[in-house]
């Protein structure tokens, strides 16, 4: 990094102006030529400035630092341990308060994807701001990691197509550096799963099979069930079921073999899906069922298996199953009370809470005759939320649902309303 870079940084954190850093030992216009890289200054007031910012120059503890920096950087990339992330954050960070490393700009861009994997969103936010405004000093390498968690930022407050040109940018400045191929791999795979998002849905076929070539070669198994996951949806949604089927079932078998539930369960729920549209109701039954009888599983992926049950035995007519589904779905948010408010759930995470919410409290009016209620919910609620959030599947769902309790009612003008948002809903699914 330029040393220009990293005095303005250090200056910047503590607070202090040009003049305070100054004064008695450059004049302001050459400080700020020196922090802008217009000019080398010499080793001499290199060693007062960073003095008076109370940094030591030690190029042997560097090499320390920089060894600790890449196993720190690999933390935040596999599925580790909070507190362990925590720690070698805060040893870092003493470090990079009080000595000069050639490492100190890569530490604070990565920051960025530490702060998000923490769930620290606003913090992440405040980060992005705040190297903003030395983004233009970056080299290739510190671009390629600031296009890359910038897409990450952008994922997590559901932009995905801001999310996209991020990445896009970062696999231009990829093709100018010389990184290990695993680092390849996980651009790939995030851009597959960012075209999912955004039902793009060849082309998430295409990244995540250029993922899953380089995961193999380094027999990284859970990074190669995890593509296997985006591949399986891409042709669930193509309708070619077999082939979904297969990356489904090649996903289970590596989540298994590295013993990671929450895959496993994930990949029952895709499953659980997939039987349900293809009017198979017993065999989405049975994965559904698998996922909400395991207790450490993730709760959103039991909460959304919940839902889906609900849906299905309403669908068959089974009143007092979807009752109990009901019941524990409301039990289950009752025992984790800060899922709707934690920081650390991601914002679509966030939403498929609310989502499942509705669903929960939408079948519970039904199930119990209680019109008024159920048609204030879905009307002046839940469909501004599906048609806000771009639910279409639910949304096909609830206002077919809505249609059908007007007609029952003989109030056939409401009826055809709701009805006409069910055929205009799936022919905008249809055209994703």
């Amino acid at each position: 990094m330029e040393v220009g870079s990293y005095i303005k940084l250090q200056r910047v954190k503590q607070g202090m102006t040009q003049e305070e850093l100054a004064s008695g030992i450059v004049s302001m216009s050459y400080l700020s030529k020196i922090e802008n890289q217009r000019t080398d200054a010499s080793p001499e007031v290199i060693n007062l400035l960073c003095t008076r910012l109370g940094i030591e120059i030690d190029n042997e503890k560097d090499v320390t630092i920089k060894e600790k920096c890449e196993q720190w950087y690999n933390m935040l990339f596999e599925v580790n341990d909070r507190d362990e992330i925590v720690s070698g954050y805060n040893q870092l960070k003493q470090w990079m308060d009080t000595v000069s490393s050639n490492n100190f700009m890569m530490f604070e861009i990565h920051k960025v994807r530490y702060y998000l994997v923490l769930g620290k969103f606003s913090e992440a936010l405040q980060q992005i701001n705040y190297l903003t405004e030395i983004s233009n000093t970056f080299d290739n390498l510190h671009q390629y990691y600031w296009y890359k968690f910038k897409g990450n930022y952008n994922s997590t407050n559901g932009d995905f197509n801001q999310a996209m040109k991020w990445y896009e940018s970062a696999e231009d400045k990829l093709k100018q550096l010389d990184l290990p191929e695993r680092e390849e791999a996980d651009l790939y795979y995030i851009m597959a799963v960012t075209h999912s998002k955004i039902h793009n849905t060849l082309e998430a076929i295409d990244f995540a099979e250029q993922a899953i070539d380089i995961f193999q070669k380094e027999y990284h198994f859970l990074r190669c069930a995890q593509c296997h996951v985006v591949l399986g949806i891409s042709f669930r949604r193509l309708q070619m079921y077999d082939k979904a089927i297969k990356n489904y079932n090649l996903a289970k078998h590596l989540a298994k073999l590295e013993r990671n539930k929450q895959l496993i369960q994930l990949t029952n729920m895709n499953l659980g899906y997939l039987y349900s549209t293809k009017g198979d109701s017993r065999s989405s039954i049975q994965y559904y069922c698998e996922i909400i009888d395991d207790e450490n599983v993730d709760v959103i992926i039991r909460l959304t298996s919940i839902t889906s049950l609900i849906k299905l035995y309403y669908a068959i007519g089974d009143i007092e199953k979807t009752k109990e589904m009901i019941d524990i779905g409301f039990a289950l948010f009752e025992d984790n009370q800060t899922i709707t408010t934690n920081t650390a759930i991601r914002y679509t995470a966030t939403e498929t809470v609310k989502t499942n919410y509705y669903l929960l409290t939408t079948y519970k009016y039904a199930v119990h005759h209680e019109h008024h209620k159920f048609e204030n919910l879905v009307i002046h609620e839940f469909i501004p939320f599906l048609k806000k959030h771009k639910e279409h599947t639910n949304l096909v769902d609830i206002s077919k649902m809505l249609a059908e309790h007007f007609e029952k009612q003989n109030k056939y003008k409401q009826a055809v309303k709701y009805y006409k948002l069910v055929n205009l809903t799936y022919n905008q699914l249809m055209s994703i």
